[in-house]
């Protein structure tokens, strides 16, 4: 199947001198003339567009207030919790979903196409979420759509940019090309909410906006300049394996959302008969789809990597680390907007923009390290700097969780610097080692792999982190509601009535920044009482002091989760044996000999 992919005029579709049936040797055939140059306008564009949509993954998490004000609509309602929940969650889960299979359309129709294709994409559906002109649950459930078809465009991004970046550099410097990608893209993450912070109160429709004239230079600019590695890959698409593993996911993921979600008279909807139903589908899916691709001629997972040692146990360390660190800035955002900056002073208008500054030291840290320790484990390999970057994590995690609620913010911003250095040193030397394991063949599928266990991992990761907030606010949070608003005479039927609500209905007001006491008791209650009362009761720091106690116990348990999925992400990636890189075969039929080569240790 020639596809006629521009290139160099070395002949378009045409295989590369002794390649067969999709594997070729980058180290006997260059794609272009100026490799140097072109490998630099590949990291630019390629970093540009995962840095746009990391940042587009978080930047409704502190515009929410903003943009439900804007469509006139109460997110703490309880039948408008799906749209709160989706409108974050819809980009991180069909990011998920897709990357592995746009991963192999890339190895099969060409990455530099897939790639082009995602960015035109996610800038069409980034222009398309500014402009609605419905309000109310219309308009929040089309912001929903929209979000999912700019995750797909995204999708596209995230599959096939670190594998056009291994085929334009030489192996020497794959690990900081990768690790200034990989760095960027997950500090876009944490960028993310100082941009929504900044915008949101300005125009809420301005987040998305932002995005279209970056995107619109990068599509251009990669459709001028991005080239393709020509090759000839006979395949098929493995459709039923793509079905299957969709599907799966889609329901697995589904369950986990609805249940941090109160059901019946539980705070949470773990018991319920329909995320049980949606888990157990999910997981028999998932299973069916492994049986799957372990049958079918070309698979879209290609189980016969994970027997490179350096890329299964990358792989596995990526999913722990992600799961560490999603969970991680939902609750720096409850802390800061819900608790630290109430008390400081700050009214609900102005904590979105000022959490998102406070958490800058954390970006920094990415920043510092990433690079760094991409261009050190080109020379030294991906062991040391992975490993100890996830035993450092978990040493911030662990000290996070000894300050009081109300921390001094001089002692709170080194440590999280500390976190951003720590994951910033893992992440690099992570995913250069994952993508030097691969055949060139199957970086498109193996780096859509490994992306697809980071951006699950995240939403595992708000499920996980958020039952665990949710069991250590309920032990107590009933009891000081209870107390607290009777002290200060409210009814008691009014004071039962709320401490009764469910917890994550307080965790939600929380991370929005609103004045949870007004929403809760409302302007009836309040007006029946005397007036110190109602204002005390309104004074920013009132609610803050009443939940931190229960609030901390629940940050302590999610903490230590964390400490525990770090070390365990860092014996992992321990395991990864020394520095190796994939050699291409001489011969096709040696590919499996290579693939046994793979297990040995190499440094």
């Amino acid at each position: 199947m020639s596809l006629g992919f521009r290139g160099n005029g070395s002949g378009g579709g045409d295989e590369s001198p002794g390649a067969s049936d999709g594997a070729w040797s980058d180290r006997r055939y260059r794609p272009i003339e100026d490799t140097d140059r072109y490998k630099w306008i590949a990291l630019s564009n390629t970093t540009l567009g995962v840095f746009l949509a990391t940042i587009d993954s978080s930047i409704m998490l502190i515009a929410l207030p903003d943009i439900f004000k804007g469509i006139k609509l109460d997110p703490l309602l309880p039948g408008n919790s799906f749209y709160l929940l989706w409108m974050i969650l819809s980009f991180l889960v069909v990011t998920s979903v897709l990357v592995v299979s746009l991963g192999r359309l890339g190895d099969l129709y060409g990455r530099v196409r897939m790639y082009n294709l995602g960015f035109a994409i996610y800038t069409f559906f980034s222009l398309l979420l500014t402009v609605t002109w419905m309000s109310g649950t219309t308009a929040a459930l089309y912001l929903v759509i929209m979000r999912v078809f700019q995750g797909v465009g995204a999708a596209f991004l995230f599959a096939n940019s670190s594998a056009i970046l291994t085929d334009a550099f030489p192996e020497h410097q794959r690990g900081m090309a990768l690790g200034i990608n990989q760095v960027f893209g997950i500090s876009g993450s944490f960028v993310g909410l100082v941009l929504g912070g900044i915008l949101g109160p300005i125009q809420w429709r301005l987040i998305f906006l932002v995005s279209v004239p970056v995107g619109l230079f990068g599509t251009v600019w990669a459709y001028l300049k991005l080239r393709e590695v020509p090759r000839r890959t006979r395949a098929r698409v493995d459709w039923l394996g793509n079905l299957t593993f969709a599907v799966g996911l889609i329901v697995l993921m589904v369950g986990i959302t609805y249940g941090i979600q109160p059901h019946g008279g539980s705070s949470m909807g773990w018991t319920s008969t329909f995320v049980l139903s949606m888990i157990s589908s999910g997981v028999a899916l998932l299973a069916l789809f492994v049986f799957i691709e372990s049958k079918v001629p070309d698979p879209m997972f290609r189980l016969s990597l994970f027997k490179i040692r350096a890329f299964s146990a990358g792989s596995v360390a990526t999913l722990l680390s992600a799961i560490g660190r999603g969970g991680l800035m939902f609750m720096l955002i409850i802390w800061l907007q819900g608790i630290w900056l109430p008390l400081h002073g700050y009214n609900a208008a102005q904590t979105p923009l000022w959490a998102g500054i406070y958490m800058l030291p954390l970006t920094a840290g990415f920043l510092l390290a990433g690079p760094v320790s991409g261009i050190l484990s080109d020379r030294f390999g991906s062991r040391p700097f992975a490993t100890g970057g996830m035993i450092a994590a978990a040493a911030s995690f662990l000290l996070l969780e000894l300050l009081p609620v109300n921390f001094s913010y001089g002692v709170f911003a080194p440590l999280l610097l500390m976190n951003g250095l720590a994951m910033g040193a893992f992440a690099a030397p992570n995913r250069a080692g994952v993508m030097n394991a691969l055949p060139a063949a199957h970086r498109g599928v193996g780096a859509g792999m490994n992306t697809t266990f980071q951006n699950a991992a995240q939403v595992l990761s708000i499920g996980i982190f958020f039952t665990l907030m949710i069991v250590g606010l309920s032990s107590t949070l009933s009891t000081n509601l209870l107390h607290g608003l009777v002290s200060q005479h409210v009814p008691l039927s009014d004071a039962t009535r709320v401490a009764h609500l469910p917890p994550v209905s307080t965790l939600f007001a929380a991370f929005l920044g609103y004045s949870p006491m007004q929403h809760l008791l409302g302007p009836v209650v309040l007006a029946h009482l005397p007036r110190a009362n109602a204002t005390h009761l309104l004074a920013r720091s009132y609610f803050p002091h009443l939940i931190s106690g229960a609030f901390s116990r629940g940050l302590r348990t999610a903490f230590d989760f964390a400490v525990i999925a770090s070390l365990v992400a860092a014996a992992a990636s321990w395991m990864r044996g020394g520095k190796y890189i994939y050699a291409e075969p001489d011969e096709a039929g040696d590919a499996e000999a290579s693939f046994e080569a793979a297990i040995v240790e190499a440094g």
